[in-house]
């Protein structure tokens, strides 16, 4: 996995399970690598991937059987979309709006480029 300055890296990584909990790669109830199995596969210190999972827990999109390992939580889907939404809206949106304007494109323009890539 490659990573970039941009955002922290236990973030990427989420960022990761997150979109394939989003493409149905990973379901609900589907056991996820271990903390070590996942820190030596994409070569980061455990306490990022413990980092990492620790954020997923807290937002529902995993859970925890001890003894066992962590799992995709069942709502796990609707909470990864719900969290990538409003992440989108509030974050990306407003960027992406000023950069529109600052380029001068309209959203015509938008509109019509999009048709020819759809």
């Amino acid at each position: 996995m490659e990573f970039h300055a941009q955002q922290a890296i236990y973030l990427q990584i989420a960022d990761r399970i997150c979109e394939q909990v989003l493409r149905k790669e990973l379901n609900s109830d589907e056991r996820i690598s271990s903390v070590r199995e996942m820190a030596v596969s994409i070569e980061v210190n455990p306490n990022t991937v413990v980092r990492t999972y620790a954020y997923l827990e807290e937002q529902g999109i995993i859970y925890k059987q001890r003894g066992v390992g962590y799992f995709i939580a069942k709502d796990a889907y609707q909470r990864t979309l719900n969290l990538k939404k409003e992440y989108f809206l509030k974050r990306e949106l407003p960027v992406f709006y000023k950069t529109m304007s600052l380029l001068g494109i309209e959203f015509e323009q938008l509109k019509e480029l999009t048709d020819k890539i759809n």
